[in-house]
Protein backbone atom coordinates (compact mmCIF):
# COMPACT_ATOMS: atom_id res chain seq x y z
CA UNK A 1 0.00 0.00 0.00
CA UNK A 2 2.97 2.51 1.13
CA UNK A 3 4.53 1.74 -2.37
CA UNK A 4 1.55 2.00 -4.10
CA UNK A 5 1.04 5.84 -2.69
CA UNK A 6 4.53 6.78 -3.44
CA UNK A 7 4.35 5.49 -7.05
CA UNK A 8 0.99 7.95 -7.81
CA UNK A 9 3.14 10.95 -5.61
CA UNK A 10 5.83 10.06 -8.62
CA UNK A 11 3.60 10.17 -11.46
CA UNK A 12 2.57 13.56 -10.69
CA UNK A 13 5.73 14.69 -10.82
CA UNK A 14 6.78 12.84 -13.79
CA UNK A 15 3.92 12.44 -16.18
CA UNK A 16 5.35 13.30 -19.79
CA UNK A 17 9.02 13.45 -18.24
CA UNK A 18 10.91 10.24 -19.46
CA UNK A 19 13.79 8.75 -17.07
CA UNK A 20 16.04 9.74 -19.50
CA UNK A 21 15.85 13.65 -19.03
CA UNK A 22 17.20 13.79 -16.26
CA UNK A 23 20.65 14.85 -17.40
CA UNK A 24 18.62 17.94 -19.38
CA UNK A 25 16.94 18.59 -16.03
CA UNK A 26 19.59 19.26 -14.16
CA UNK A 27 21.25 21.75 -16.85
CA UNK A 28 17.60 23.49 -16.27
CA UNK A 29 17.88 23.73 -13.22
CA UNK A 30 21.56 25.21 -13.31
CA UNK A 31 20.41 27.32 -15.84
CA UNK A 32 17.29 28.78 -13.36
CA UNK A 33 19.63 29.43 -10.57
CA UNK A 34 22.12 31.39 -12.60
CA UNK A 35 18.75 33.45 -14.02
CA UNK A 36 17.54 33.69 -10.46
CA UNK A 37 21.24 34.96 -9.35
CA UNK A 38 21.27 37.74 -12.02
CA UNK A 39 17.57 38.87 -11.07
CA UNK A 40 18.70 39.07 -7.31
CA UNK A 41 20.90 41.07 -7.85
CA UNK A 42 19.18 43.32 -10.77
CA UNK A 43 16.03 44.22 -8.12
CA UNK A 44 18.95 45.09 -5.21
CA UNK A 45 19.83 47.52 -7.61
CA UNK A 46 16.67 48.93 -8.37
CA UNK A 47 15.67 49.10 -4.77
CA UNK A 48 18.78 50.94 -4.14
CA UNK A 49 18.75 53.39 -6.91
CA UNK A 50 15.58 53.77 -7.69
CA UNK A 51 12.25 55.01 -5.42
CA UNK A 52 8.46 56.44 -5.93
CA UNK A 53 5.81 54.60 -7.84
CA UNK A 54 7.22 54.00 -11.04
CA UNK A 55 10.39 52.60 -9.13
CA UNK A 56 7.84 50.19 -7.00
CA UNK A 57 6.38 48.88 -10.20
CA UNK A 58 9.81 48.40 -12.00
CA UNK A 59 10.77 46.10 -8.43
CA UNK A 60 7.47 44.11 -8.79
CA UNK A 61 8.06 43.64 -12.58
CA UNK A 62 11.95 42.17 -11.74
CA UNK A 63 10.61 40.72 -8.42
CA UNK A 64 7.76 38.64 -10.21
CA UNK A 65 10.06 37.55 -12.78
CA UNK A 66 12.35 36.39 -10.05
CA UNK A 67 10.12 34.68 -8.59
CA UNK A 68 8.48 32.69 -11.22
CA UNK A 69 11.77 31.31 -11.67
CA UNK A 70 11.88 30.26 -8.15
CA UNK A 71 8.44 28.51 -8.59
CA UNK A 72 9.93 26.83 -11.54
CA UNK A 73 12.96 26.44 -9.41
CA UNK A 74 10.91 24.41 -6.79
CA UNK A 75 9.05 22.76 -9.28
CA UNK A 76 12.55 21.48 -11.26
CA UNK A 77 13.99 20.27 -8.50
CA UNK A 78 10.94 18.69 -6.92
CA UNK A 79 10.67 16.66 -10.47
CA UNK A 80 14.11 15.25 -10.07
CA UNK A 81 13.60 14.49 -6.88
CA UNK A 82 10.32 12.32 -7.46
CA UNK A 83 12.09 10.89 -10.82
CA UNK A 84 15.27 10.09 -8.61
CA UNK A 85 12.35 8.67 -6.17
CA UNK A 86 10.87 6.68 -9.11
CA UNK A 87 14.23 4.92 -9.80
CA UNK A 88 15.59 3.73 -6.50
CA UNK A 89 12.12 2.68 -5.62
CA UNK A 90 11.91 1.04 -9.39
CA UNK A 91 15.53 -0.58 -8.34
CA UNK A 92 13.82 -1.64 -4.82
CA UNK A 93 11.13 -3.50 -6.51
CA UNK A 94 13.90 -5.44 -8.57
CA UNK A 95 15.89 -6.17 -5.21
CA UNK A 96 12.79 -7.63 -3.19
CA UNK A 97 12.07 -9.98 -5.88
CA UNK A 98 15.54 -10.99 -6.00
CA UNK A 99 15.74 -11.46 -2.00
CA UNK A 100 12.57 -13.58 -2.45
CA UNK A 101 14.10 -15.78 -5.65
CA UNK A 102 17.02 -16.53 -3.33
CA UNK A 103 15.14 -16.45 -0.35
CA UNK A 104 13.44 -19.33 -1.69
CA UNK A 105 16.86 -20.96 -2.70
CA UNK A 106 17.88 -20.82 0.01
CA UNK A 107 15.07 -22.23 1.86
CA UNK A 108 15.34 -25.29 0.02
CA UNK A 109 18.97 -25.74 0.51
CA UNK A 110 18.39 -25.42 4.55
CA UNK A 111 15.79 -28.04 3.90
CA UNK A 112 18.31 -30.22 2.01
CA UNK A 113 20.51 -30.16 5.01
CA UNK A 114 18.06 -30.44 7.94
CA UNK A 115 16.86 -33.76 6.20
CA UNK A 116 20.21 -34.90 6.37
CA UNK A 117 20.49 -33.68 10.24
CA UNK A 118 23.53 -32.39 12.50
CA UNK A 119 27.08 -32.61 10.95
CA UNK A 120 25.18 -33.19 7.34
CA UNK A 121 28.66 -32.12 5.70
CA UNK A 122 30.35 -34.85 8.23
CA UNK A 123 28.19 -37.36 7.54
CA UNK A 124 27.85 -37.50 3.90
CA UNK A 125 31.97 -37.61 4.12
CA UNK A 126 31.15 -40.84 6.18
CA UNK A 127 28.85 -42.31 3.73
CA UNK A 128 31.05 -42.87 1.46
CA UNK A 129 32.39 -46.55 1.15
CA UNK A 130 35.12 -47.01 -0.97
CA UNK A 131 38.88 -44.68 -0.92
CA UNK A 132 37.53 -44.53 -4.90
CA UNK A 133 34.83 -42.77 -4.22
CA UNK A 134 36.60 -40.51 -1.43
CA UNK A 135 38.32 -37.97 -3.72
CA UNK A 136 34.82 -37.49 -6.11
CA UNK A 137 33.14 -37.31 -2.90
CA UNK A 138 35.20 -34.76 -1.46
CA UNK A 139 34.95 -32.66 -4.52
CA UNK A 140 31.53 -32.65 -4.41
CA UNK A 141 31.27 -31.69 -0.92
CA UNK A 142 33.33 -28.66 -1.78
CA UNK A 143 31.29 -27.23 -4.47
CA UNK A 144 27.84 -28.09 -2.45
CA UNK A 145 29.24 -26.00 0.42
CA UNK A 146 30.97 -23.12 -1.75
CA UNK A 147 27.20 -22.81 -3.42
CA UNK A 148 25.59 -22.68 -0.36
CA UNK A 149 27.84 -20.22 0.68
CA UNK A 150 27.68 -18.28 -2.19
CA UNK A 151 24.14 -18.50 -2.01
CA UNK A 152 23.81 -17.46 1.95
CA UNK A 153 26.32 -14.14 0.56
CA UNK A 154 24.31 -13.46 -2.13
CA UNK A 155 21.18 -13.71 0.02
CA UNK A 156 22.78 -11.36 3.16
CA UNK A 157 24.00 -8.49 0.17
CA UNK A 158 21.03 -8.25 -1.48
CA UNK A 159 19.50 -8.27 1.53
CA UNK A 160 21.75 -5.15 3.14
CA UNK A 161 21.42 -3.21 -0.10
CA UNK A 162 17.58 -2.88 0.08
CA UNK A 163 17.69 -1.88 3.46
CA UNK A 164 19.86 0.78 1.96
CA UNK A 165 17.29 1.38 -0.90
CA UNK A 166 14.62 1.58 2.16
CA UNK A 167 16.74 4.33 3.99
CA UNK A 168 17.38 6.07 0.71
CA UNK A 169 13.95 5.86 -0.38
CA UNK A 170 12.84 8.03 2.44
CA UNK A 171 15.42 10.49 2.27
CA UNK A 172 13.75 11.31 -1.22
CA UNK A 173 10.60 11.60 -0.24
CA UNK A 174 11.41 13.99 2.28
CA UNK A 175 13.31 16.15 -0.17
CA UNK A 176 9.83 15.59 -2.53
CA UNK A 177 8.15 16.79 0.02
CA UNK A 178 9.90 19.55 0.56
CA UNK A 179 10.00 20.99 -2.58
CA UNK A 180 6.18 20.07 -2.91
CA UNK A 181 6.18 22.36 0.21
CA UNK A 182 8.38 25.06 -0.95
CA UNK A 183 6.57 25.73 -4.43
CA UNK A 184 3.64 26.22 -2.97
CA UNK A 185 4.84 28.47 -0.40
CA UNK A 186 6.98 30.31 -3.78
CA UNK A 187 3.21 30.26 -5.65
CA UNK A 188 1.75 32.09 -2.77
CA UNK A 189 4.77 34.61 -2.90
CA UNK A 190 3.91 35.39 -6.22
CA UNK A 191 0.17 35.66 -5.83
CA UNK A 192 1.22 38.69 -3.46
CA UNK A 193 3.44 40.37 -5.79
CA UNK A 194 1.08 39.89 -8.81
CA UNK A 195 -1.23 41.73 -6.02
CA UNK A 196 1.19 44.45 -4.95
CA UNK A 197 1.62 44.74 -8.95
CA UNK A 198 -1.98 45.51 -9.72
CA UNK A 199 -2.24 47.90 -6.56
CA UNK A 200 0.87 49.73 -7.65
CA UNK A 201 -0.52 50.09 -11.44
CA UNK A 202 -3.70 51.20 -10.03
CA UNK A 203 -1.80 54.22 -7.67
CA UNK A 204 0.12 55.04 -10.96
CA UNK A 205 -3.20 55.21 -12.90
CA UNK A 206 -4.72 57.52 -9.95
CA UNK A 207 -1.72 59.54 -9.83
CA UNK A 208 -1.59 60.27 -13.49
CA UNK A 209 -5.11 61.04 -13.16
CA UNK A 210 -4.22 63.36 -10.58
CA UNK A 211 -1.39 64.68 -12.51
CA UNK A 212 -3.07 65.42 -15.72
CA UNK A 213 -5.74 67.35 -13.76
CA UNK A 214 -3.31 69.24 -11.93
CA UNK A 215 -1.02 69.85 -15.27
CA UNK A 216 -4.76 70.88 -16.92
CA UNK A 217 -4.75 73.42 -13.94
CA UNK A 218 -1.46 74.64 -14.22
CA UNK A 219 -1.87 75.23 -18.12
CA UNK A 220 -4.99 77.29 -17.97
CA UNK A 221 -3.64 79.22 -15.05
CA UNK A 222 -0.85 80.09 -17.38
CA UNK A 223 -3.03 80.64 -20.14
CA UNK A 224 -5.33 82.90 -18.20
CA UNK A 225 -2.12 85.19 -17.05
CA UNK A 226 -0.71 85.28 -20.85
CA UNK A 227 -4.50 86.47 -22.08
CA UNK A 228 -4.57 89.18 -19.07
CA UNK A 229 -0.92 90.47 -20.26
CA UNK A 230 -1.98 90.46 -24.09
CA UNK A 231 -5.18 92.49 -23.01
CA UNK A 232 -2.77 94.67 -20.62
CA UNK A 233 -0.60 95.15 -23.43
CA UNK A 234 -3.69 96.20 -26.12
CA UNK A 235 -4.38 98.78 -23.64
CA UNK A 236 -1.15 99.72 -22.76
CA UNK A 237 -1.38 103.01 -24.82
CA UNK A 238 1.63 104.70 -26.40
CA UNK A 239 5.16 103.65 -25.35
CA UNK A 240 6.59 105.19 -22.65
CA UNK A 241 9.40 107.83 -22.74
CA UNK A 242 12.57 107.15 -21.32
CA UNK A 243 15.68 105.13 -22.07
CA UNK A 244 14.85 101.69 -23.61
CA UNK A 245 15.16 98.89 -21.34
CA UNK A 246 16.85 96.93 -24.00
CA UNK A 247 20.12 98.57 -23.24
CA UNK A 248 20.68 97.67 -19.87
CA UNK A 249 20.28 93.50 -20.53
CA UNK A 250 22.27 90.99 -18.24
CA UNK A 251 22.68 94.57 -15.37
CA UNK A 252 19.47 94.55 -13.70
CA UNK A 253 18.99 94.01 -10.32
CA UNK A 254 17.12 90.84 -9.20
CA UNK A 255 13.29 92.05 -7.90
CA UNK A 256 14.35 89.96 -4.46
CA UNK A 257 16.83 88.08 -3.03
CA UNK A 258 16.12 84.28 -2.64
CA UNK A 259 16.82 81.04 -4.78
CA UNK A 260 15.22 80.15 -7.81
CA UNK A 261 13.54 77.04 -7.59
CA UNK A 262 11.80 76.80 -11.03
CA UNK A 263 13.42 78.26 -14.16
CA UNK A 264 11.63 79.59 -17.09
CA UNK A 265 10.67 77.46 -20.14
CA UNK A 266 8.33 74.10 -19.90
CA UNK A 267 8.40 72.55 -16.60
CA UNK A 268 8.76 68.25 -17.45
CA UNK A 269 7.18 65.65 -15.01
CA UNK A 270 10.09 63.22 -15.28
CA UNK A 271 7.62 60.30 -14.63
CA UNK A 272 4.87 61.08 -17.17
CA UNK A 273 6.38 63.26 -19.41
CA UNK A 274 3.86 65.87 -19.26
CA UNK A 275 5.02 69.84 -19.88
CA UNK A 276 3.50 72.89 -18.34
CA UNK A 277 4.26 76.43 -19.40
CA UNK A 278 6.28 78.43 -17.42
CA UNK A 279 7.17 81.89 -18.63
CA UNK A 280 8.86 83.38 -15.53
CA UNK A 281 11.06 82.16 -12.35
CA UNK A 282 9.79 81.26 -9.50
CA UNK A 283 12.42 82.77 -6.47
CA UNK A 284 12.34 80.87 -2.75
CA UNK A 285 12.48 83.76 -0.43
CA UNK A 286 11.70 84.99 3.20
CA UNK A 287 7.93 86.02 4.11
CA UNK A 288 8.13 90.05 4.15
CA UNK A 289 11.10 90.36 1.64
CA UNK A 290 10.43 93.77 -0.16
CA UNK A 291 9.88 92.60 -4.42
CA UNK A 292 11.60 96.03 -5.90
CA UNK A 293 11.01 97.31 -9.41
CA UNK A 294 13.79 95.86 -11.93
CA UNK A 295 13.65 99.54 -14.14
CA UNK A 296 11.62 102.65 -14.29
CA UNK A 297 7.77 102.87 -15.21
CA UNK A 298 4.20 102.18 -15.25
CA UNK A 299 2.30 100.03 -12.81
CA UNK A 300 -0.64 98.96 -15.07
CA UNK A 301 -1.88 96.18 -13.09
CA UNK A 302 -1.87 96.19 -8.84
CA UNK A 303 -4.54 93.26 -7.31
CA UNK A 304 -5.41 89.96 -6.67
CA UNK A 305 -5.01 87.69 -9.70
CA UNK A 306 -6.49 84.22 -9.43
CA UNK A 307 -4.47 81.73 -8.81
CA UNK A 308 -1.25 84.09 -8.10
CA UNK A 309 -1.97 86.31 -4.99
CA UNK A 310 -1.64 89.78 -5.14
CA UNK A 311 -0.22 90.95 -8.31
CA UNK A 312 1.80 93.92 -10.12
CA UNK A 313 2.00 94.42 -13.30
CA UNK A 314 4.68 97.15 -14.83
CA UNK A 315 5.44 98.76 -18.45
CA UNK A 316 8.80 100.43 -19.20
CA UNK A 317 10.03 101.77 -21.92
CA UNK A 318 10.59 100.07 -25.06
CA UNK A 319 7.40 98.30 -24.73
CA UNK A 320 8.75 95.82 -21.85
CA UNK A 321 6.53 94.75 -19.00
CA UNK A 322 7.53 92.77 -16.02
CA UNK A 323 5.24 90.96 -13.72
CA UNK A 324 5.68 90.18 -9.35
CA UNK A 325 3.37 87.83 -8.45
CA UNK A 326 2.90 85.96 -4.98
CA UNK A 327 2.55 89.15 -3.02
CA UNK A 328 1.37 88.72 0.39
CA UNK A 329 0.44 92.55 0.13
CA UNK A 330 0.73 95.29 -2.06
CA UNK A 331 2.48 98.55 -1.70
CA UNK A 332 1.83 100.22 -5.23
CA UNK A 333 -1.22 101.02 -7.36
CA UNK A 334 -2.45 101.05 -10.66
CA UNK A 335 -1.40 104.15 -12.47
CA UNK A 336 1.87 104.44 -10.55
CA UNK A 337 5.17 105.57 -11.90
CA UNK A 338 7.92 104.05 -10.28
CA UNK A 339 11.32 104.27 -10.02
CA UNK A 340 14.46 101.75 -9.99
CA UNK A 341 14.11 99.87 -7.23
CA UNK A 342 10.62 101.00 -5.63
CA UNK A 343 8.82 98.79 -3.70
CA UNK A 344 5.90 97.07 -5.29
CA UNK A 345 5.23 94.94 -2.12
CA UNK A 346 6.00 92.29 0.58
CA UNK A 347 6.34 88.61 -0.46
CA UNK A 348 5.00 85.53 0.90
CA UNK A 349 7.89 82.54 0.82
CA UNK A 350 8.08 83.01 -3.05
CA UNK A 351 8.02 85.69 -5.06
CA UNK A 352 7.17 84.58 -9.28
CA UNK A 353 8.32 86.86 -11.95
CA UNK A 354 8.33 87.31 -15.64
CA UNK A 355 9.28 89.66 -17.66
CA UNK A 356 8.16 89.87 -21.75
CA UNK A 357 9.41 91.79 -24.68
CA UNK A 358 6.60 93.18 -27.10
CA UNK A 359 4.38 90.88 -24.63
CA UNK A 360 6.50 87.73 -25.36
CA UNK A 361 8.61 86.42 -22.56
CA UNK A 362 12.08 86.07 -21.93
CA UNK A 363 14.17 84.57 -19.66
CA UNK A 364 14.54 86.71 -16.82
CA UNK A 365 17.74 85.67 -16.04
CA UNK A 366 19.50 86.71 -19.39
CA UNK A 367 18.48 90.17 -17.85
CA UNK A 368 19.48 90.18 -14.11
CA UNK A 369 22.70 90.22 -12.94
Amino acid sequence: MEMGVAIVVVSLFVAGNGFGQQPNREEELEILRDEISTLTLQLRRIRREKGGLKGQLEQTVVALNLQEKRVSEAREAGAIAANSLARIENHAKELEQDLITKRRELRQRLSALYRIGRQGYLRLILSIRSEQDLLPGIRQLRFLATRDANLLGRFMSTQSELEKERVEILDRREEVDAWVELESVRLAQLSRLQKQQRSIMARLVREGSALSAQTERLRRKEVKLANFLDFLYGRAGSPLSGTSMNRFKGVLDWPVQGTVTTGFGPRTDDRYRTKVPHNGLEILTQPGNQARVVFPGKVLFAAPFQGYGFTAVVKHPGRFFTLYAGLERLQVQQGDMVSLGTVVGRTSDHLYFELRVENRPVDPKEWLR
